[in-house]
């Protein structure tokens, strides 16, 4: 979750940590502090909230040097408190960073403090700084007291250090969480996200589990977890700014949802042609071996799940396939019994969320045909790890609350989906069809934004409610999941989504005059099995919003409320629907005054189990 930035230069880093930090504040925003080291001085500065109350802080007390480290925090052990929010010290001499979890610090912290070591915080991170400067003694380095500290921790970690001693020299290291590093001119960073230093470099070193690596101004020398010296190759990484500015937009998720007719433009580009998907979309190799596949299980979490949720329908229905999904952070720790011939498929828009990363590292040990990841980032952990990639080309992602990369996600599902099913004896006229229905699907989106105002309206009726309930039913049913989830994630409302013919199992007993139902009825097979349960919904004086079509033969009278979403072809009513509900989500938020691009107690990437 955290945010790490760190700079060895021959110039004032200060500017350069804020901008990074700015850049990552997506990963946290519970507190933010600075430590820089110049002529042998340490200055921290820490604040509690977001980068912006750092720069305050800053403001007032200001630091400099040429070699620092920055945090922004998002909180596990302890409480969001000054006290609590990196850089930690040990003494005045070493300054530490840490992204990640500690599992055995409560060991080590009774160990050190026995030995005489004072803690001013209630962190696991302050663990490893006393840790560290307890082998610092006559004879050892920085580097190699640090390597003596990786021997005692258990879990995961991105770590940053540096020491007064040496203030010209930093010490990283990475297992379990993301650390890259950036390449300078006479200077060289370190950052968890490339977003952090686009505005310094575009070279990148992406360091393996377990690397250890000492920087200075001018060199860059790596060891292997089995400390063994290394030379990472650096790549380079084109970067621009656009998604970085909200431009006419209020809020960057405004801007994303906007966004959405470009994003499936992007994520079909290339990869159909005129009646089929194309061959080569998941690399060389793969048409051979998706020949081969029998049974499919996708494994990923949040917004991310129930894009899968969404994607089963299309696998089961397009190529024939038993489609298995499955949370990431359950499926990581049971015993799974695999099928012969099964391909393994995750998704993560960061491409370094936690559990997905540990689930596909389970299952390249688990008898799987192969792995596939789908995600946003290309130089991301699951990228490099995983057999096969289709990249989901949303662009950069601000808003931690994801829309563009969920729409991304269903498009590259419904692309596998035609991709494995053409393998499988897919009839070609029904791929034919289905190729010219996504075709459309940007024009279809557009025009369900145009909806923007009539959504805004019915989200005044909602933004002092309590408890929502989300229906649907057969592919919508995870989009009224998503819908509840972007409710709760931007507006802190209570709600849920449920399957609208499970109402009599339990759920109707909530329904009241003060339970508003929000229903997802496209014109499908399933829309007269859904106007039953609605049915049931206004017998009990439960007050409905139903999106459908116009042909659907809704109409809004006492009691419900309908938005007429244009006409589309049911396999696409999952992408266009689920546009609508992101809106809901938006004005409700705005209506509520929450903060719509930083919601409390979130973060965009999950990189801490």
């Amino acid at each position: 979750m955290c945010g790490i930035v760190g700079a060895v230069a021959k110039r004032d880093v200060t500017p350069i940590l804020i901008k990074g930090l700015q850049r990552l504040e997506y990963r946290g925003y519970d507190s933010a502090g600075i430590a820089v080291h110049d002529a042998g001085q340490t200055q921290r500065v820490r604040s509690v909230g977001k980068v912006q109350s750092l720069v305050d802080a800053i403001a007032h007390n200001p630091v400099s040097g040429v070699t620092g480290i920055a945090h922004t925090r998002w909180a596990t052990h302890g409480n969001v408190t000054e006290a609590n929010a990196h850089p930690h010290m040990a003494g005045d001499r070493i300054s530490l960073v840490h992204n990640g979890i500690i599992e055995n610090f409560r060991v080590l912290r009774e160990e050190l403090i026995a030995a005489g070591h004072v803690f001013t915080s209630d962190t696991d991170s302050e663990v490893i700084v006393h840790l560290i400067d307890s082998y610092l003694t006559d004879g050892v380095d920085l580097l190699d007291a640090v390597r003596a500290a990786l021997q005692r921790l258990e879990g995961a970690f991105a770590l940053c250090v540096i020491s007064a001693a040496e203030p010209e020299r930093m010490i990283v290291t990475r297992l379990g969480s993301p650390l890259i590093i950036g390449k300078g001119i006479g200077e060289n960073f370190v950052a968890s996200d490339v977003l952090a230093l686009r505005a310094v470099t575009d070279r990148f070193i992406y360091l393996e589990e377990g690397d250890l690596v000492s920087l200075t101004a001018d060199t860059i020398d790596a060891w292997s977890v089995t400390n063994q010296a290394v030379v990472r190759s650096d790549v380079h990484v084109q970067m621009g700014d656009e998604d970085l500015d909200r431009g006419q937009y209020r809020h960057f998720m405004q801007k994303e949802i906007y966004q959405q007719p470009d994003v499936i433009r992007k994520a079909l580009e290339g990869r159909i042609g005129d009646d089929r998907v194309l061959d080569g979309i998941l690399g060389p190799g793969a048409d051979e071996l998706i020949a081969k596949v029998d049974a499919i299980t996708i494994v990923a979490c949040g917004t991310s799940y129930y894009a899968a949720r969404v994607g089963s329908y299309w696998l089961e229905d397009l190529a024939g396939l038993p489609c298995h999904v499955e949370i990431a952070s359950e499926f990581r720790y049971r015993s799974v019994a695999t099928p012969p011939n099964n391909l393994f498929v995750c998704i993560s828009q960061s491409g370094e969320t936690a559990d997905t990363l540990a689930a596909l590292r389970k299952a390249k040990e688990g008898g799987y045909l192969a792995t596939l990841a789908l995600c946003n980032v290309p130089t991301s952990t699951i990228i490099r790890e995983a057999d096969l990639a289709l990249m989901l080309n949303a662009g950069t992602e601000v808003g931690v609350a994801s829309t563009k990369a969920f729409v991304a996600q269903q498009v590259c599902l419904m692309l596998l989906s035609l991709f494995v099913g053409a393998r499988r004896g897919l009839l070609p006229a029904r791929q034919t069809k289905v190729v010219a229905d996504l075709r459309t699907l940007p024009n279809l989106v557009e025009r369900v934004l145009e909806l923007d105002s009539e959504i805004k309206r019915l989200a005044a009726e909602l933004g002092d409610k309590q408890h929502v309930l989300f229906l649907g039913r057969g592919s919508l049913f995870p989009v009224a999941l998503e819908g509840a989830l972007k409710l709760k994630e931007l507006s802190y409302i209570h709600a849920e989504g449920y399957a609208a013919g499970e109402l009599k199992h339990g759920p109707l007993a909530l329904v009241d005059e003060d339970m508003p139902i929000v229903a997802v009825a496209p014109n499908d097979e399933l829309l007269e099995k859904l106007q039953s349960n609605l049915q049931e919904v206004r017998a009990r004086g439960g007050k409905l919003y139903v999106f459908s079509e116009r042909e659907s033969q809704f109409q809004s009278e006492e009691g419900m409320v309908v938005v007429a979403l244009p006409k589309c072809e049911p396999l696409m009513a999952p992408v266009t629907y689920v546009i609508a509900l992101q809106l809901l989500a938006y004005h409700v938020a705005v209506h509520k005054g929450t903060d719509v691009d930083q919601p409390r107690n979130l973060a965009k990437s999950v990189t801490v189990e």
